[in-house]
């Protein structure tokens, strides 16, 4: 036996939306009773204006049928803005909450981490005032005609009841057939536009190595599957709104011969008119059930979008809010250290183990692949650890809430990434712009002479993706960025790789200022020239610590280990020349 569940987070979302769908639901059934209006008129013009030739009845029927439409109308117009509000008022709940699970999905690498979700949730939240709830909503007016049909007579109320479950057995085989093409429709449009999105980002690749017209072949192969799957929903759906409309119109075609036949016996409640009455009546009872039926592709739509945004809600869940934590000091400790990819089971870390105090600096260094990039995204807390801790003043950093910790930690990754807006903007991480801090972080890195050379000094754009300015110019406003209101931790991934020397200098004069207020740096490098401003050093190779200590006790052990390295290699080549001689006497 299932236990019971709470409702998902989604669901819940919904369901506090009740209010609107009870209005709506009240404005639906009044609306769709206003319909009868236009054959009450006509049976009234019949009754009293024919028979009686007295024009101010006709008149008065007149204007009283057309403040009906007018009510109507505003009714409908009503129900939509209330349906409208509901999407709004949804957007408001779960819009955030969406954005942060995407960007949580991004950084561990799951499943969702793309713009898809999205895209899901605006599909969810539209519809909420699209055609086909609309028509849902008028569902139970349908019951309201169906009671009206029997008051009329016993056999057309059987009738119209038996024609009502015909259009429900319709809408079942329309969900049959057309729910598996859509559902692998939906999967190769998302699979087409993931491909495309990855081609954009490397265009400049692309172009330069002449791959433009395989890439193309391959998206528009998926694009092609797409096209064929859902040509082939559309198709088969076609056959079926053609069916359920037919069903309708033959209703109520049989209701007007039914209720005729009975006149001729003498035995339809109400007279003549009501065999008018019967045939709209069956036609507005099997209204919804139409509606819906034409509208079902974009019911499988909603659905799959569903299905998705709640699994990945359900995946990541909302963080819990943690008791604040007092600002760091910079004291980092990391206590055997095993980290993995997320997603993957391969060990990258494999027990490395430090501690630097406030105000030291640490250089990192290793070979390709040795683990510095994990370990830096450990130390800033956006992978989770699979053994042992990464703490800041003994808090552990990964579950330390990042809108707390962010403005005294800098973090520079290996690829720089900058976003729309102005230099003053980046360098003030989005936050409101200091412009005393901005031009202090900027003149650390030896970058305000250069801003100002600009037409538009700090408020000038960096273009999409920081596209106005060079590698070295990217990677300098990063690292102001990163430096910028004096965190007091800051970690460096390859902060040099594309500086000249004169952004070396800078950059190893903004870690010595730095220090000297007490921040503490962990910069992981390539290059030595950042060594000078060391204090510790820490080795990695396959991700294992090799070595770790201060800095020149480190490079001694370095260099005695490539002495001995040394050594031992000539050895190894002058033992065969030695022993040739004696195995040629031999």
């Amino acid at each position: 036996m299932k236990p019971n569940l709470p409702p998902s987070e989604l669901r819940q979302a919904i369901s506090s939306l009740r209010p609107f769908f009870v209005r709506s639901g009240w404005f639906s059934v009044f609306s769709s009773l206003l319909v009868l209006a236009p054959s009450v008129y006509m049976l009234e013009v019949y009754d009293r204006v024919v028979n009686t030739r007295n024009h101010t009845t006709l008149v008065m029927l007149t204007l009283l049928v057309l403040g009906a439409y007018v009510l109507m109308e505003v009714l409908e117009w009503a129900r939509s803005e209330v349906m409208r509000s509901a999407s709004v008022e949804l957007d408001h709940r779960m819009s955030g909450r969406v954005f942060g699970a995407i960007f949580e999905a991004s950084l561990k690498r799951l499943p969702g981490g793309s713009q898809q979700p999205l895209n899901d949730f605006r599909m969810v939240r539209d519809f909420l005032y699209s055609p086909a709830l609309l028509a849902v909503m008028e569902a139970p007016i349908a019951l309201v005609m169906m009671v009206l049909l029997f008051m009329i007579s016993p056999v057309l109320g059987w009738a119209a009841l038996a024609f009502g479950v015909l259009q429900v057995i319709v809408a079942w085989f329309n969900e049959r057939a057309t729910k598996p093409p859509l559902m692998q429709a939906n999967g190769s449009s998302i699979a087409a536009q993931q491909y495309a999105d990855g081609a954009l980002r490397n265009a400049e690749v692309i172009e330069s190595m002449g791959m433009l017209r395989d890439t193309h072949k391959r998206w528009q192969n998926k694009q092609r599957d797409f096209l064929r799957l859902q040509a082939l929903a559309s198709e088969r759906a076609g056959g079926f709104q053609a069916l359920s409309k037919f069903v309708q119109n033959t209703l109520s075609s049989l209701l007007l011969g039914l209720g005729a036949w009975l006149l001729l016996r003498n035995e339809l409640n109400g007279g003549a008119g009501m065999m008018i009455v019967a045939s709209i009546l069956g036609g507005r009872m099997l209204a919804p059930l139409v509606q819906v039926v034409t509208q079902w592709q974009t019911v499988v739509n909603v659905r799959d979008a569903w299905m998705r945004l709640d699994q990945l809600l359900t995946a990541l869940p909302a963080a819990s809010v943690n008791m604040a934590l007092p600002a760091p000091r910079g004291a980092l400790q990391v206590e055997q250290l095993i980290a993995s990819a997320p997603g993957n089971p391969a060990h990258i870390l494999r027990g490395v183990a430090f501690a630097l105090n406030p105000g030291e600096v640490l250089v990192v260094v290793g070979p390709s692949a040795s683990g510095k990039t994990t370990l830096a995204r450990l130390l800033v807390g956006l992978w989770p650890a699979a053994g042992g801790k990464v703490r800041l003043d003994g808090a552990d950093v990964y579950t330390w809430n990042k809108a707390e910790l962010g403005p005294y930690m800098g973090y520079l990754p290996q690829g720089v990434e900058l976003f729309e807006g102005t230099l003053a903007e980046n360098i003030a991480r989005f936050g409101k712009v200091d412009m005393v801090k901005v031009e202090a972080a900027a003149r650390a890195v030896g970058l305000h002479e250069f801003i100002l050379s600009l037409p538009h000094g700090y408020d000038n754009p960096v273009g999409s993706d920081g596209a106005r300015l060079s590698g070295g110019q990217r990677q300098r406003v990063g690292l102001a960025r990163a430096l910028y209101d004096d965190p007091v931790f800051v970690v460096l991934d390859e902060p040099n790789s594309s500086l000249d020397e004169q952004g070396d200098a800078a950059l190893a004069q903004a870690i010595q200022a730095a220090k000297a207020r007490g921040t503490t740096f962990v910069i992981m490098t390539h290059r030595t020239s950042v060594l000078a401003v060391a204090d510790k050093m820490l080795v990695l190779r396959d991700g294992l610590q090799q070595v770790f200590g201060p800095r020149d006790e480190v490079i001694a052990a370095l260099n005695q280990a490539a002495q001995q390295q040394a050594q031992a290699a000539q050895a190894r080549q002058a033992t065969p020349q030695g022993s040739a001689p004696a195995l040629a006497a031999s």
